[in-house]
Order: structure tokens, then sequence, then C-alpha cells
């Protein structure tokens, strides 16, 4: 059997549509709620002008998992507000040098829902890796698991404290 390549999960909260959009296109906050992004940096004329996130922006995401910390660069590939926000992860390694390769692309939707919405989450696996190679790396970098099932983890995490920020009061609102 091959490998899982996309995972998603979807939560109703209790915000608007381009409420949510907001939160989760401001990419500096992403480590308020992933269990594994620890924030993001805005790359280029983004990040002087505190310009609002589109289509093309780039950005350099924070993670860590366990003792094991990493920068990834990310290209914004859809930026609809209210409707859905989607990014490419195309880079990984430290701070200072990446190793340019396909990894994942992560896309959000928004969508109204018995007055709320309904936000869903996906994960897609963009490696042009073999089935094995690419199980016998994700047991090594999960701790025993796929990717796929270490990230409807993660998903579910972050939808849950996304959910919990947005409906503790009045969330901050993005750019």
């Amino acid at each position: 059997m091959g490998r899982v390549i996309s995972v998603s999960d979807s939560a109703v909260i209790a915000r608007s549509p381009r409420t949510l959009y907001a939160m989760v296109s401001d990419v500096t906050r992403m480590g308020e709620w992933s269990p594994e992004n620890r924030g993001a940096v805005l790359a280029g004329a983004a990040a002087d002008g505190g310009a609002d996130v589109t289509v093309g922006t780039v950005f350099d995401g924070a993670n860590t998992r366990g003792r094991v910390s990493w920068t990834t660069r990310c290209t914004v590939t859809v930026a609809e507000p209210g409707r859905e926000f989607a990014f490419r992860v195309h880079a990984i390694g430290g701070t200072r040098r990446r190793v340019p390769a396909r990894i994942a692309s992560w896309q959000y939707t928004f969508e109204e829902h018995d007055g709320g919405t309904l936000v869903t989450e996906t994960w897609t696996d963009d490696r042009p890796w073999h089935d094995a190679a690419a199980q016998a790396f994700d047991y090594v970098a999960t701790g025993g698991t796929t990717f796929a099932a270490f990230q409807r983890g993660n998903i579910r995490r972050t939808l849950r404290n996304l959910k919990a920020a947005a409906e503790s009061g009045t969330p901050r609102q993005g750019r």
C-alpha cells in the first residue's frame, strides 16, 4: 500500500471567515496555535512594509519538534480573504542555509457554517520520493509513524488551539 499523500481535518469556530482568514494568513502568528511551528518572518518587501500577505509572498517558518529545530522557506499560493489561504514549503534547513526541495503544501479553507466558520486545514506531501524511502524517513523523523499520521495529529491540535484563541475574546486582527 502506498503512502497517504494528503490529510485534513475541520473545526467549526464561532468567528467570521474574514476574521479567521486574517488570523491564519498572518503567518507570523502561526506559532500561537501550531504544535510545531514557532512563527514566521516575512521575506523581502513584505517584511519591510508590513504589507498584506498575497500570492507570491515568501516567508521563513521556524519549526521545532522535540530537540530538533529547522527553518522552512514557503511561498503563498492562494490568498483569497475569507475563503482560502495556502502556501507551499519549498526549502528546508537552518536559518542561513536551506536546501531547495519539494516538501509539502498547506491549505486552509473558510466556509460560513451555523453562525460561525467551518475551517478546514489540509497538509499535502509534495516529496517526490519512493514510498519506501519516505516511510523510512518518516519513521525516524516522527518517532515511529508516518508523516500523514503525524500531521493529522498536528492539524487537530492546530485547529483546537485556533478555535480557543479565536473564541476567547476579540482576536487580534491580521495585518
